[in-house]
């Protein structure tokens, strides 16, 4: 759906006359020659030069006589230029071969010409191959001369008759009528469609010249065709030798390989003439074919032959807008196939496919005496053709006419051009694919732009000679308009101020009145702006004074449609002022003359800058490039769209220019991309209809829906109070229904009423609620993308996120809204009955009691009917929302057997067993009924309640036993001594039996039974020595004395084996009264204490016999440890130094294995913990839990669910529990043995500390001071470590940065699992700290 717009038009008047032309694409600049003529016998070579206006240089000429005297003027045949030899190749019909060199250094020497061969029959036609290594030629005698570019003989092959024969043509009738399926009735009397009914003989044309010869290379030089006309002898080798032999000629395209062999020759064809061009693709050779019309006008057509020489379709050719003239003198495809340009004597035809629909685009107007179209060979669609006044140079983009983009007058309006038919479809009310429209506007002449007003009111239709507009209005209440009708027209042929004017381009301007400009070259080479005033209701375009622009400037237009702006060659944009003819600068600039602009304006505030997009796939803001590889793009006013040329539709914000921010290729991760089909284009967009319509390559349509564009309007809905149509997009487009709270909490609470009301629907309301959950979607899958502000304050990042309150299940979202919807329900119970028992069983956690209260208050109403149709309706509603039998639990448990029974009628329950259950509760009382059916219901706790009522003890304390009901027992007989009691009792033995036996002995101790609380208190273990000796001793009568010395002497031995030496030394000194306790004392470093019980008991010879022994293993096992600890600090230290260094020299080696050879190692390795998230392979990639086939590690690309992924996972965890060395687990495994180690030293102080006191009140000064400086000197190299492991500075990943505490890898989760073992937990990742140790001043 695009069409063709000129960006460039200039004229160059010195050439007129010229009889050739070529590119010179180095410079690009078009060299021409000239003659030779009947006046003048020569050859003049010309260089036409862009110097502020296209002049002519001469370069070149010599005397080109004609060699036969029956040619009385030689002509040129084939004109090409050598950019890397600075060289002309002109050919000459007579024969010759002339190569004429310039001189490029800049001296004045003369250009040197020479013949470099000649070819006697004579030329009839010569084309150089693309690559410019062959040169093909077709003699007047008839044969095929294949040349190297150093005009050496490749091949020469003859064209004769017997070359028809080389393709054995067998048409299968694909595409003919008589293939197409009529019905049953017609399939009997269905044809062969192999056997035409008419076959061509090939018939020459009335206007052949059968001398004439075309040829044409297939674009990438591999094979060459040449249309040349054959004489056939009818009858075959027999007829050849009869004398009344008869001969036919027919025109045959033949095609030939590189090489000069014969591949193909083309089908007979009636009245195909001698012009030919093969596609550079590839796939199509065009051709003419002229049919005589009699009476009429001759018909043309357009035949296409594959290479095979089969036809492959066809299409008529429309008559030249200047008359019916002779029929085409010309065929030549542009670079890359897109155009076909057909040369007529009066004009120049441009014709493109699309969806296998050939539309006539463009016309230009040349009226030349010698007509000739020249393809640039490099910029495809750029051209240069001659005309009636010189040599026209011309270029053109394809562009797509389409209607405003901003609501509500966004109908996705475009148009096609065709010849003088406007194909104009507005996709919002119908997508209808082309070629077909939905309106079709006829136009006097071939249209050149279109351009529709900013309110999508109007249609201006620009031609070579003229402007017409169309007037398009659209009714409020239906949906198709109907169709445009002419509202004005204007010819330039008739207005002397006209005269010599080229319009070009065409936009419309909407200001306070309705404003046409029109982009032209006026006769004087300049560019001007004619501006003409609409009068809609007299039907009149009133033209108003030009504006002059630069040389070469296009007209650009803001999507809004309110000013008009131009851009010149150097890419700086100038706004027009639409009511005055003045202009003056705007601030933005462009980096060059970009074809396809935009201007962005968003109020006087707002940003205001223009978008552009080169023909290389560069796409600017302003000169801010933002991508490379764009294809196409639409500006809307949320949002610039794009598509790239990896086949991705991109979204991006529209804020100020350097805060446009482009989204990354990841379409499953960022709603901003989307995936395309390859190729595709955009078309339109339809913000109203929150939809982009692209065109694929093969010319279809295909409206998409992207989850930016949706989101985004969905959120504009919701601002402007629209819940109506925000709910509708959600549901037809499959958006979350939360976004509708979600994104403005309080508003929505606000308007609950308003929401209501425009969805009035009460499925679509129940549709909503059911919806509900507690997250956050305009936090997660909807995050708006959009940035607020570039001037956001700094903040330091907080280290401890506060924690928020616990929220109680009242509060939550889900609740809070069902909550608001009910409260506004509360007065529409009538209409709305449905939704609110929606919204009770919708809450979290469901409301079903709420709900069936609901029904069940409908099922005692009014006995009518009407009430009995509403009451069974909320029945199969509230059993349609939540699961049946779940239903009839609560309704059992509501004790409302009539709601029950209804609930179990809709369920798949036999009533053979449910009835006779409900007839047997009706028959109980009320009391003995609850708690039957709380029974029954495993409703434990109000079932013991209801029996409480009955006051029957004995059944009330086996039910409490049976299940297990003690603390709601004891809550309801807290008031009753003897049974709280008895309750107290039964718990008792319970707990005993579940071994909690200091439960249970408080149990008994709190009965006054201190015999089997002192038991339980035994069991329970050593934290439990005092409760039992209290028991033991309470106890009445009290226990003997060996029974209570075996108790007290089991606790110590409990106690030893604990290593509780202080508790085990109390029990013994004062129960046991045993100087054993002294000794104990001592085992816990607790010498102070063991001296002054020394003293109290008037033992001092137990300092010699216990105390100072006790001294002497606590030194022996202290100075033990200390010596150990400090030879692992030796050991370890000095290899995570060692290791860390050798993961700075090569973390590549380090990680992965030794590397062969010296490979340079990348600079972005980093063995710190990253802050981004990666799902890629890594340099962890083989110590992660990811696998090959996802290519992600550790939980990111979730794969530990499998049980090889979870036995995997727990291999690398033992793996680095036990820190094997040479692994890249060792490093964190010594780092976290040497934390351990500070602080088990760090744990020894307090014991050192009091030993060495010990030590120096026995008078051992000599080994106080050797435990004294060995603990010293451990905490010193403590110290040290600390200092080397955890506060050195490391270079880490090119940069410096503190050392971690463990350089370990870390999950998804951020934390090292580090199980097994005697590892710790390797997320620790604080320094550890330990003080320095105070010596004991006394010992010096």
């Amino acid at each position: 759906m695009r069409n063709l717009r000129n960006i460039r038009y200039d004229v160059c008047h010195d050439a007129t006359g010229a009889t050739a032309a070529c590119w010179d694409a180095g410079q690009d600049e078009v060299i021409a020659a000239f003659g030779p003529s009947e006046d003048e016998p020569k050859v003049r070579l010309t260089r036409v030069v862009d110097r502020s206006e296209l002049t002519c240089h001469d370069f070149a000429s010599w005397d080109a006589l004609s060699p036969n005297p029956d040619m009385v003027v030689d002509r040129i045949v084939s004109l090409h230029y050598f950019g890397d030899l600075a060289t002309v190749c002109v050919i000459m019909a007579g024969g010759d071969i002339v190569m004429a060199r310039e001189e490029t250094s800049g001296s004045y020497e003369p250009v040197h010409i020479e013949i470099v061969g000649s070819v006697d029959p004579g030329i009839a036609a010569a084309r150089w191959s693309p690559d410019e290594e062959v040169l093909a030629l077709v003699t007047t005698g008839g044969n095929l001369i294949l040349m190297s570019r150093a005009f050496e003989t490749i091949g020469e092959t003859p064209l004769t008759p017997a070359d028809l024969a080389a393709s054995k043509h067998v048409s299968v009738g694909w595409g003919k009528k008589e293939t197409q399926f009529k019905g049953r009735g017609a399939a009997k009397a269905m044809r062969d469609p192999t056997i035409p009914e008419m076959v061509d003989d090939g018939t020459l044309s009335p206007a052949d010249d059968a001398s004439a010869v075309t040829i044409s290379w297939r674009g990438d030089g591999e094979y060459v065709a040449v249309n040349a006309v054959e004489a056939i002898v009818e009858g075959g080798d027999d007829a050849a030798n009869s004398p009344e032999t008869k001969t036919k000629r027919r025109r045959v395209v033949r095609v030939y390989n590189r090489e000069g062999v014969l591949d193909s020759a083309s089908e007979p064809v009636d009245g195909l003439e001698s012009y030919l061009s093969w596609r550079p693709s590839g796939n199509l050779l065009a051709t003419v074919q002229r049919k005589p019309g009699g009476s009429h006008p001759d018909q043309f057509n357009i035949i296409f032959f594959e290479r095979n020489g089969l036809r492959h379709g066809q299409f008529e050719l429309r008559l030249p807008s200047t008359g019916a003239g002779t029929g085409p003198v010309g065929l030549d495809w542009n670079t890359d196939s897109t155009v076909l340009a057909i040369t007529y004597g009066s004009e120049v035809q441009f014709w493109t496919m699309g969806n296998y629909h050939w539309y006539l685009k463009q016309e230009i107007v040349t009226r030349s005496q010698r007509p000739l179209t020249v393809w640039h060979p490099e910029k495809p669609l750029r051209l240069v053709t001659s005309t009636f006044d010189g040599l026209a140079s011309a270029e053109y983009v394809f562009c797509t006419a389409r209607g405003t983009l901003t609501p509500p007058n966004d109908h996705g309006s475009v148009a096609v051009i065709d010849g003088k038919s406007i194909k104009l479809t507005p996709l919002r009310a119908t997508n209808m694919p082309p070629p077909m429209s939905l309106f079709e506007l006829p136009t006097s002449l071939p249209a050149i732009d279109v351009a529709f007003s900013p309110k999508d009111d109007a249609l201006a239709v620009l031609t070579s000679s003229g402007l017409e507009v169309f007037s398009w209005t659209w009714p409020a209440t239906a949906k198709r308009s109907p169709q445009p009708t002419l509202a004005a027209s204007l010819s330039f042929a008739h207005d002397a101020n006209f005269v010599g004017f080229v319009p070009l381009e065409v936009c419309f301007i909407q200001g306070s009145k309705y404003a046409v400009y029109v982009l032209g070259w006026d006769a004087l080479s300049r560019t001007q702006i004619r501006s003409f005033v609409l009068d809609r209701e007299g039907g009149q375009l009133a033209p108003t004074d030009p504006v002059s622009v630069a040389r070469g400037s296009i007209l650009a237009t803001a999507h809004q449609g309110r000013d008009l702006y131009t851009q010149d060659p150097s890419g700086a944009l100038t706004q027009l002022n639409a009511e005055a003819p003045s202009a003056f600068p705007f601030r933005a600039k462009l980096p060059s003359l970009l074809p396809w602009v935009e201007v962005v304006e968003s109020g006087e505030s707002g940003p205001q800058f223009a978008i552009g997009l080169s023909r290389n796939g560069h796409l600017y803001a302003n000169e801010r490039q933002l991508t490379k590889n764009c294809t196409s793009f639409v500006v809307t006013d949320d949002h610039l769209v794009f598509t790239t040329s990896n086949h991705l539709l991109k979204f991006v914000h529209l804020t100020d220019v350097h805060d446009l921010e482009i989204p990354l290729d990841d379409p499953e991760a960022d709603e901003r991309c989307r995936s395309i089909e390859q190729g595709a284009r955009l078309v339109t967009s339809i913000p109203s209809n929150l939809c982009v319509v692209l065109q694929m390559p093969r010319g279809n349509l295909e409206t998409i829906f992207p989850r930016a564009m949706v989101v985004a309007g969905i959120r504009k809905l919701i601002d402007a109070l629209d819940y109506g149509k925000a709910f509708a997009f959600c549901r037809s487009q499959r958006v979350d229904m939360n976004i509708l709270y979600d994104h403005t909490p309080q508003q929505f609470l606000a308007n609950v009423d308003l929401f209501l009301d425009q969805l009035n629907d009460v499925a679509s309301i129940d549709l909503f609620l059911s919806s509900l959950k507690e997250e956050d979607v305009s936090q997660t899958m909807y995050k708006d993308t959009k940035k607020t502000s570039t001037a956001t304050p700094f903040r330091l990042p907080q280290l401890v996120p506060p924690t928020p309150a616990p929220a109680s299940a009242s509060s939550t979202k889900v609740n809070t809204v069902c909550d608001a919807v009910l409260a506004r329900l509360a007065t529409r119970k009538k209409t709305n009955l449905q939704n609110i028992i929606t919204a009770h069983v919708s809450k979290l956690p469901p409301a079903i009691d709420d709900g069936l209260t609901v029904v069940a208050q409908l099922l005692h109403a009014n006995d009518t009917a009407a009430a009995r149709t509403v009451s069974a309706k909320a029945v199969e509603h509230i059993c349609f929302l939540v699961d049946v039998n779940q239903l009839y639990d609560h309704a059992l448990g509501l004790y409302d057997l009539d709601l029950t029974i209804a609930i179990a009628q809709q369920s798949q329950r036999d009533p053979k067993e449910y009835v006779p259950f409900i007839r047997t509760l009706h028959e109980m009382s009320p009391t003995w009924r609850k708690f039957s059916i709380d029974d029954h219901l495993e409703r434990h706790e109000k079932a013991l309640s209801h029996l409480a009522d009955f006051d029957d003890f004995n059944e009330f304390l086996q039910y409490t036993n049976k299940h297990r009901l003690y603390k709601k027992a004891l809550g309801i007989y807290r008031y009753n001594t003897e049974r709280h009691s008895a309750i107290t009792n039964a718990y008792a033995e319970y707990l005993v039996t579940q071994s909690k036996f200091r439960e249970a002995g408080l149990a008994y101790e709190s009965l006054q039974n201190f015999s089997k609380a002192a038991s339980c208190y035994q069991s329970a273990g050593v934290s439990c020595w005092r409760e039992c000796l209290f028991a033991a001793q309470s106890q009445t009568p009290p226990l003997s004395s060996d029974v209570f010395s075996e108790l007290t002497s089991n606790l110590v031995d409990a106690l030893l084996e604990a290593r509780d030496y202080t508790a085990a030394a109390k029990i013994q000194l004062e129960y046991l009264a045993s100087v054993e306790g002294v000794r104990t004392l001592c085992k816990a470093y607790e010498f102070a204490e063991a001296m002054r019980v020394t003293a109290r008991l008037g033992r001092a010879d137990l300092l010699q016999t216990h105390v100072d022994p006790g001294l002497g293993d606590a030194l022996s096992s202290s100075t033990e440890l200390l010596a150990d600890c400090r030879s692992q600090l030796k050991a370890q230290v000095p290899r995570i130094l060692e290791l860390r260094q050798k993961a700075i020299e090569d973390p590549l080696g380090f990680y992965e294995g030794e590397r062969l050879g010296g490979e340079d190692v990348p600079d972005d390795v980093s063995i710190a913990a990253s802050s981004r998230i990666s799902t890629s392979a890594s340099l962890f990639t083989r110590y992660s839990t990811g696998t090959a086939a996802t290519g992600k590690t550790g939980e990111t690309g979730g794969t530990g669910t499998t049980q090889q992924h979870r036995n995997r996972k727990k291999r690398e965890e033992k793996k680095r529990a036990r820190g094997r060395k040479g692994t890249v687990y060792e490093q964190e495994y010594l780092i976290n043995s040497v934390r351990r180690l500070v602080e088990r030293v760090e744990r020894a102080r307090p014991e050192v500390e009091r030993l060495v006191v010990g030590l120096t009140r026995r008078d051992m000064a000599e080994r106080a001071r050797a435990i004294e400086a060995l603990m010293a000197e451990l905490i010193e190299a403590c110290q040290a470590a600390i200092r080397e492991v955890w506060q050195q500075p490391a270079f880490v990943g090119g940069q410096t940065a503190p050392a971690m505490a463990t350089l370990s890898v870390e999950n998804a989760n951020g934390q090292s699992q580090d199980n097994g073992g005697d590892a710790a937990p390797a997320n620790n990742n604080t320094t550890p700290w330990i003080a320095g140790f105070e010596r004991l001043s006394l010992l010096g």
